[in-house]
């Protein structure tokens, strides 16, 4: 949801560029792993958990690039960075868990 507020204050001729973007790759990760839960295998788990690691990484660039054009302060960038690395830290365990289990 901070990603909302953020990107809010975003100029707006970024609506459909840079804004969009990173609404999409965040909201991706959460809804990759909600698909991933709703299917018959948890190698499909696996696959979908393995998407949502793109969305993270895609977020990534977006953010650095939002960074780099001054829309986020660096100290702002520095938090969502923090963040978004222990969310790759928790997809990451979640994917190694399932190898375990297969």
């Amino acid at each position: 949801m901070r990603l909302y507020d953020i990107t809010a204050r975003f100029p707006k001729n970024e609506n459909y560029a840079l804004t969009s973007q990173i609404r999409r790759a965040a909201a991706s990760i959460g809804a990759n792993l909600a698909e991933g839960c709703g299917r018959w295998t948890e190698g499909e788990l696996n696959h979908f958990t393995l998407i949502a690691m793109g969305s993270a990484n895609e977020l990534d660039y977006h953010l650095f690039l939002a960074s780099e054009l001054k829309l986020i302060p660096r100290p702002g960038y520095q938090t969502l960075l923090t963040e978004l690395t222990e969310i790759r830290r928790m997809l990451t365990s979640l994917k190694v868990r399932l190898k375990a289990k297969s």
